[in-house]
C-alpha cells in the first residue's frame, strides 16, 4: 500500500516538474493565484449562504476574483525574484537575511492589497476613487489582519522553500486569506 502511494507521488512529482521551470513557472504561478482566489470566493460564499439561506450564490463576483487572482500571480512572481535579489547576501537562508526579506514584504503589502481592491472594484464597475475610498475605509483592517499572518508565513517560505515554489506555497496559505479578503471586500454589501 505504502509503495503504491510512492508510485503516485513520484508520478504526480514527474508530472509536475515542467510546471515550475522557465516560463511555465510564471503561468503556474498566475494560473493558480486565480483559482485559488476564486476558490476563495467560494468559501466565502458558502459561509455567507448558510447565513442567509436566501442568497444567491454570485459567479460573477466568483469570476472578478479570478481575474483578479490572475492579474497578481505575475506581479507576485517577479516579487520574489526581486526580493531575492536585492537581500542575497552570502548566506541566503540566514535569520538575518530571512527578516530583511520580510520586512520588505510587509513594506509593499498595502500596495498589493491596493492592487486587490482597485481590480475587483474596477471589475465590479466602480470607479477609481469609489475603490480607493473602499480601500481607505478598509485599510486597517487588512494590515492588522495581514501582520498577524503573514510576517510568519513568511518567515517560512524565505527560510525553508527555495524561490521557484514561494508563489504557491503564498497561494496555499492564501487561500484562507483570500476568504478573510472576500469577506472584507463584500462586508458591505449584506449591510
Amino acid at each position: 500500500m505504502l509503495g503504491r502511494a510512492a508510485q503516485h507521488i513520484a508520478a504526480l512529482k514527474r508530472f509536475s516538474k515542467p510546471f515550475f521551470r522557465g516560463h511555465y513557472l510564471v503561468v503556474t504561478n498566475t494560473v493558480s493565484c486565480g483559482i485559488l482566489l476564486g476558490a476563495a470566493d467560494i468559501i466565502r460564499q458558502s459561509m455567507e449562504r448558510r447565513q442567509k439561506p436566501t442568497k444567491k450564490w454570485d459567479p460573477g463576483r466568483t469570476a472578478h476574483m479570478f481575474i483578479t487572482g490572475c492579474s497578481m500571480g505575475p506581479l507576485l512572481h517577479y516579487w520574489y525574484f526581486w526580493i531575492d535579489k536585492i537581500a542575497l547576501g552570502k548566506q541566503p537562508k540566514s535569520i538575518k537575511t530571512v527578516i530583511i526579506k520580510v520586512v520588505i514584504d510587509q513594506t509593499f503589502a498595502p500596495c498589493f492589497a491596493c492592487w486587490y481592491f482597485m481590480g475587483m472594484g474596477l471589475l465590479q464597475g466602480h470607479s477609481v476613487s469609489e475603490n480607493w475610498n473602499e480601500f481607505r475605509r478598509k485599510f486597517w483592517d487588512y494590515y492588522l489582519a495581514e501582520l498577524s499572518l503573514w510576517p510568519a508565513a513568511q518567515m517560512i517560505n524565505f527560510l525553508f522553500l527555495r524561490p521557484k515554489y514561494r508563489v504557491l506555497f503564498v497561494n496555499v496559505v492564501t487561500l484562507g486569506w483570500n476568504v478573510y479578503l472576500s469577506y472584507l471586500k463584500h462586508r458591505d454589501e449584506g449591510e
